[in-house]
């Protein structure tokens, strides 16, 4: 069973020209939206993920349509392949399907990407969070309380003030001041 998918960015857009070109290619069933890619949750693909079977085809008129970016599309791809279905998109020309060895050849090509595009990811993200370092920026949570904070509060807290009192002067948690104490 061929399953269109199909989505527009805007209320203004419209589906007719996906639709039509889901119908003719001979598709049973079309699911649709009318939401930004950039959104998590859209309703009809979650639909039609739903509704495909093994040995079904979810076809498409544009892989932009499918997937919010690369990563994404790669996904719903490798899900696809995971549960038997086949993949169609009408404009690129470009069909998944594991029974024959060009559609399996594209499903690996899918995985390949992936991997790749996750490692770009975490290399691009060491490399900021080490220009970063080099900046003198650590990273985490700033510290609630400076150095000359710390000292008042242990030269309070030394002279009987009540560690509740104290919390309370800076804002913190008795909690946090128990912990400056502590490293101090």
């Amino acid at each position: 069973m061929e399953i269109g998918y199909a989505r527009v960015s805007t209320g203004v857009q419209n589906l007719n020209l996906q639709e039509d070109s889901l119908r003719k290619y001979g598709c049973d069933k079309i699911f649709t939206d009318s939401i930004s890619g950039a959104k998590n949750k859209r309703p009809g693909l979650e639909q039609a993920l739903e509704f495909v079977r093994p040995g079904d085809m979810l076809v498409v008129w544009r892989l932009d349509r499918l997937g919010r970016n690369l990563e994404d599309l790669i996904s719903i791809v490798n899900q696809l392949n995971d549960r038997e279905v086949a993949f169609k998109s009408l404009q690129e020309n470009i069909t998944m399907d594991k029974s024959s060895s060009t559609g399996l050849l594209m499903f690996h090509l899918f995985a390949a990407f992936a991997e790749f595009e996750r490692n770009l990811i975490l290399e691009r993200s060491a490399a900021g969070r080490e220009a970063a370092r080099a900046r003198g920026r650590l990273g985490g949570r700033p510290a609630k309380l400076t150095k000359e904070d710390i000292e008042l509060l242990k030269t309070l807290v030394e002279n009987g003030t009540p560690i509740k009192t104290v919390a309370e002067k800076w804002g913190v948690t008795r909690a946090t001041v128990y912990r400056y104490l502590k490293q101090s």
